[in-house]
């Protein structure tokens, strides 16, 4: 029986195209007004769900008290607004206690510089050994950077910058499966990205361009004049701003190249700048691990996006980035990524354009074009969003966790691995997609439907202090018993209800529930 209603829920999945904190603060500039358009009367149960789903990592019973008690407007101002919000304090210490939150980036350098010297420098088994030990460490950085962004997803109660923290990873994307970036690409979330990720795309640009993340992925710290290197030039142009038909040419990915030379990266802890000529000492920078060094800078005139480049040095890339965040083309393209993000994978034209339109009215600001995104009428297609692999997986844990805080999420980080979505590990630059075709094939919806039953069955693993302590029972969690879940089940199909029904145990209804065509969208 359970098989039979499995195999019916993931046909009608895959034929489906359905879909605490006190106060708000004032919020500056044009964003009350684009927030005014939101309903004054109070929502429903059912679409505070819906502005749960869509703008943190999944409605739970307290994030749905939280909504109520505040009222639409004043919380969706609050959490463009939340930047540091405290964790629970059982979610902080797990934080607390990783190698990635205990040393400096300095130190964790400084080590793994003395680890790799000492492998190369030993020979037969030693040698073997060493290597072996420095490859899991790396592995250890990189488990912990995931780990830490896994925690805030599910406890923090600045959902929106956590969301928008994945977003502009994943669109300023990195693979720790490169050398050892996975040493990196935690420093890279917590300096460059978390930050700004409410802020301005131009402090955003900047802020990755020089994280050495960023640089050695996109090979730009090898990029210097006589010898230059395009591939930071044309991302940061195709992928990360204007888009592919963003209007430039060949031509200008090329002069943004020379604009480039020099930008890179100094690990040594010496304060010592390179040997330099008299006239090029004035231009050296220097800035934790990011160096821009004038003796590798092409200084020749340049003409960039039809206008010729009138600073020079590290003025000259400041002014390229002014140009390239000021660019119509740059507004239209974040802001569909951002309706596609939140939205439809088909968002509708209008909504792009307020979205655009927002974006250039505040010189970028994220908290600005995000009110106007989620305020817009044309935005009102909730349940029409299918969720990646990381919002099905953080959904159903927040749902199931509620405010009790996991022991370990290692679990959660194997559901995620298991669908395909590994954190910070898509090969190519242009990050993981957003679209249902890409995430809802007969495959994926088979392990999705495995992820289910392991989630239903087994959360309480979550919990356990001892990993070999029996897991608690009656069976946790018991999602029939959630206000949140109730609530959502009157607006879902009868198909899925009929399931529902059928079930046999609280394990059997847990499964079903989140093995639901509509589990799937948000």
């Amino acid at each position: 029986m359970r098989r039979r209603t499995l195999i019916t829920l993931a046909a009608a999945a895959l034929a489906s195209g359905c879909s605490s904190l006190p106060g708000a603060p004032a919020l500056p500039g044009a964003l009350p007004g684009a927030l005014q358009a939101l309903p004054d009367a109070p929502l429903t149960a059912q679409q505070r769900l819906q502005w749960l789903d869509r703008v943190t990592w999944g409605a739970n019973d307290s994030s749905d008290a939280g909504l109520q008690r505040l009222g639409l407007k004043a919380w969706l101002a609050q959490q463009l607004q939340l930047q540091d919000a405290p964790l629970p304090p059982q979610a902080q210490q797990l934080i607390d206690a990783l190698d990635i939150s205990r040393r400096s980036m300095q130190d964790i350098a400084s080590g793994l510089a003395a680890q790799r010297k000492a492998a190369q420098q030993a020979t037969g088994d030693e040698k073997t050994r060493l290597q072996q030990a420095l490859q899991r460490q790396l592995n250890q950085w990189g488990t912990e950077a995931q780990t830490r962004f896994v925690v805030r997803a599910l406890y923090s109660p600045a959902q929106l910058r956590e969301q928008m923290t994945w977003f502009w990873m994943n669109h300023f994307s990195v693979s720790l499966r490169k050398a050892d970036l996975r040493a990196w690409v935690g420093d890279y979330e917590e300096r460059a990205i978390r930050p700004h990720a409410l802020g301005r795309l131009r402090d955003l640009l900047e802020a990755s361009m020089r994280h050495p993340a960023m640089l050695r992925y996109l090979d730009n710290a090898s990029n210097a004049a006589g010898r230059i290197n395009e591939n930071y030039a044309r991302e940061l142009m195709e992928l990360h701003t204007m888009g592919v038909d963003g209007g430039y040419t060949q031509a200008d990915v090329q002069e943004l190249a020379r604009i480039l030379t020099g930008v890179g990266v100094r690990l040594t802890p010496d304060d010592a700048p390179p040997r330099l000529r008299p006239a090029q000492r004035d231009d050296y920078l220097r800035d934790g691990f990011f160096e821009f060094n004038p003796a590798r800078h092409d200084y020749g005139p340049k003409t960039f996006l039809g206008r010729p480049m009138r600073q020079r040095g590290m003025a000259e890339v400041g002014e390229a980035l002014d140009r390239i965040a000021a660019a119509p083309a740059t507004a239209r393209f974040i802001a569909r990524k951002l309706a596609v993000f939140f939205i439809a994978d088909d968002p509708p034209a209008a909504l792009v354009q307020r979205t655009a339109e927002a974006f250039t009215r505040s010189n970028g600001d994220m908290a600005a074009t995000l009110a106007a995104l989620l305020a817009a009428p044309e935005a009102e297609r909730f349940g029409q969003k299918f969720r990646d692999p990381l919002h099905y997986v953080l959904a159903a844990t927040r749902l199931s966790l509620d405010q009790r805080v996991a022991t370990d999420v290692a679990p959660v980080l194997g559901w995620i691995n298991r669908l395909g979505q590994n954190l910070y590990a898509h090969e190519t630059p242009d990050g993981y997609p957003q679209m249902q075709s890409d995430w809802a094939g007969s495959g994926q919806m088979a392990a999705r439907f495995e992820v289910a039953r392991q989630m239903a069955t087994r959360s309480a693993v979550l919990l356990r202090s001892d990993p070999r302590a029996p897991l608690e029972q009656p069976p946790y969690p018991t999602l029939s018993a959630m206000p949140s879940v109730r609530e959502r089940l009157p607006q879902w199909s009868a198909s899925t209800r009929a399931a529902l029904a059928q079930a046999r145990s609280t394990a059997d209804w847990n499964t079903y529930f989140l093995s639901a065509p509509e589990m799937m969208f948000r």
